[in-house]
């Protein structure tokens, strides 16, 4: 039996899992300033991915590596969450939330 779809499939899941809370945190304490972190394990990851001699190791490292480039789109999507009142407000954040918001979806 070949099971490296499957652990392939694991590590998928697990890493939009992991990354998932990590881009909230990410945004509510850092703000969305903190993208450049994950753009340059999103680089660093997808690199070291060419790399790697083992083929599975290889996929796992390039899924978190782009994984972690949706992060940054993530981040700037969190922070709309956060000004619609999906998300709280961290009070205590050094850079100050937008006091508006535009919405590019909806029409004027």
């Amino acid at each position: 039996m070949n099971y490296t779809g499957i652990i392939i499939g694991i590590a998928a899941f697990l890493t939009i899992g992991i990354f998932h809370p990590i881009v909230i945190k990410a945004e509510y304490y850092f703000s969305k300033r903190c993208w450049w972190w994950f753009l340059l394990l999103g680089i660093v990851c997808i690199v070291l991915s060419l790399c790697i001699k083992d083929q599975i190791v290889s996929i796992v490292v390039g899924v978190v590596g782009f994984s972690s480039l949706w992060g940054i789109k993530e981040l700037f999507e969190q922070e709309r969450r956060v000004l619609r009142g999906w998300f709280p407000k961290n009070p205590h954040r050094k850079v100050p939330y937008p006091t508006t918001f535009h919405d590019p979806r909806k029409k004027s």
